[in-house]
């Protein structure tokens, strides 16, 4: 193989386990697909590399830099892809690696790179809700773009420089590399992509409530609070968490979201405000798990619609409950004043 075609062999590959997916009317929760890679080049003998693919925020396997082996995180993350097509794929991402590797270090000087430097590349295909299927795939250097694959082509990024045109020039050289492109982000991507969402529709369907709560953070300045909204355990990651005051969004609101290991989701919302404006504000969470019963966190008195529900249902039972033991102690009442009537005058 040409040493052009090993330096670009990794823009290829990228594309291998790379489905998406958009089909918002099929299927809740995460459709899209994408591979993510970071080459770390610190020295001319020490490189770095992490590789990962997502189905949007869901991580389902990642690439073992040390074993030379892709590590599947789910029992449906291969698809429908058989053992055959699987090993077969690993091994270009060997031959991607390894191949990167050798040709940057081999070509520093002619592609203008320095020590240290960092290469990242991402590819995927998505699902429209109308059946339609678009890929993509795109290359950046030192985190700023380097190039894109689109409509058959090579394109690269007018600010990237000499090192991008050449990369594309040598593409459009080589009419079997760019038919490895089409085939990987064209038929390979679609295909894995359709296998997944079947194969993981059960976990990527999935819908977990979120846990709420309000709490207050240290003191932003003299007469001021900072008042925080935790949305605990929810899946999947869309969600809408608003500070407000009646129907209206407060502004300047800081987001911070992370993830659990079981998938889930933490996010909490900042609000900075006069502590005399504290008094009636209250936090709406938004969310596919609860339908259309938002929970709703009052500053000072934390009720959740659900909450509050629940709370009149358990009093209405507490009611039906008294009712009943009110009218059988009466009843009982009554028929032991009738059988005292019936017997007093043979007591007498």
């Amino acid at each position: 193989m040409h040493s052009e075609m090993l330096l670009l062999l990794p823009l290829l590959v990228l594309a291998a386990l790379l489905p998406g997916g958009d089909n918002k009317d099929a299927l809740q929760g995460p459709t899209s697909y994408h591979v993510i890679q970071i080459s770390s080049f610190i020295n001319s003998s020490w490189t770095e590399t992490e590789g990962s693919g997502w189905m949007e925020d869901l991580q389902i396997h990642r690439w073992d830099s040390d074993n030379s082996s892709a590590i599947f995180l789910t029992s449906w993350a291969k698809g429908n892809f058989s053992e055959e097509e699987i090993i077969e794929l690993v091994g270009l991402f060997k031959i991607y690696f390894s191949g990167l590797t050798r040709e940057l270090r081999d070509h520093l000087l002619e592609f203008q790179m320095h020590y240290p430097f960092e290469m990242q590349g991402m590819a995927g295909c998505e699902l429209h809700s109308g059946g339609a299927i678009e890929s993509f795939l795109s290359g950046a250097f030192a985190g700023k773009s380097f190039l894109t694959f689109k409509n058959y082509s090579c394109l690269p990024d007018p600010k990237a420089g000499i090192s991008a045109e050449k990369v594309c020039a040598q593409v459009s050289q080589y009419k079997g590399i760019c038919e490895i492109v089409e085939i990987l982000l064209y038929k390979t991507c679609p295909r894995y992509l359709l296998g997944v969402l079947e194969a993981g529709k059960a976990d990527l369907r999935r819908q977990v409530k979120p846990k709420a709560w309000l709490s207050s953070g240290p003191s932003p300045g003299p007469g001021r609070l900072l008042l925080i909204c935790h949305v605990s355990g929810f899946y999947p990651k869309p969600v809408q968490v608003m500070w407000m005051r009646g129907e209206e969004e407060k502004v300047d609101q800081q987001h911070e979201i992370l993830p659990f290991a079981d998938g889930t989701w933490y996010l909490r919302v900042t609000l900075d405000v006069p502590a005399e404006e504290a008094t009636g504000l209250s936090c709406r969470v938004k969310h596919s798990s609860l339908g259309k019963r938002d929970i709703i966190l009052f500053w000072g008195r934390s009720v959740s619609i659900g909450l509050v529900f629940l709370a009149i249902m358990l009093c209405l039972a507490i009611l039906l409950f008294l009712a009943l033991w009110y009218w059988r102690r009466r009843s009982y009442q009554d028929i032991i004043g009738t059988v005292f009537l019936h017997h007093l005058p043979h007591l007498q």
